[in-house]
């Protein structure tokens, strides 16, 4: 089975520090930037609000659009994110529900699984 990947961009506060990563799993990963599960740039800069994603077949082609993103100018990243997203807003709760935590997404959507607590 052929995993889907995701580019996305959290931003600190609109036209604040960026941060451009690519998982295979969005929700867990959104989830740790914005709790600072993990020790890194976006615990050190407050880098909590997913401000634009995009969704590729698989996880190596998401990967290549990843390291392209990061080469680019911040006025493209920029530009990439008020195409999709004119006002900033945290796309955390569109997608997960507002106030929830991964772990009430999962419970809410797959209520028939077994989720660690």
């Amino acid at each position: 089975m052929v995993r889907q990947g995701y580019v996305y961009i959290m931003a600190s506060q609109r036209n604040g520090t960026l941060y451009v990563g690519v998982t295979n799993d969005i929700a867990r990963r959104v989830h740790e930037h914005r709790e600072g599960v993990l020790a890194g740039f976006t615990r050190q800069y407050g880098v909590k609000m997913l401000v634009w994603y995009e969704a590729h077949g698989d996880v190596p082609t998401a990967i290549g659009r990843e390291k392209a993103i990061k080469a680019w100018q911040r006025a493209w990243k920029l530009r990439l994110i008020e195409a999709a997203n004119p006002e900033w807003n945290d796309l955390w709760p569109t997608l997960f529900g507002e106030g929830l935590g991964v772990e009430d997404w999962l419970r809410l959507n797959f209520p028939d699984s077994v989720v660690p607590v």
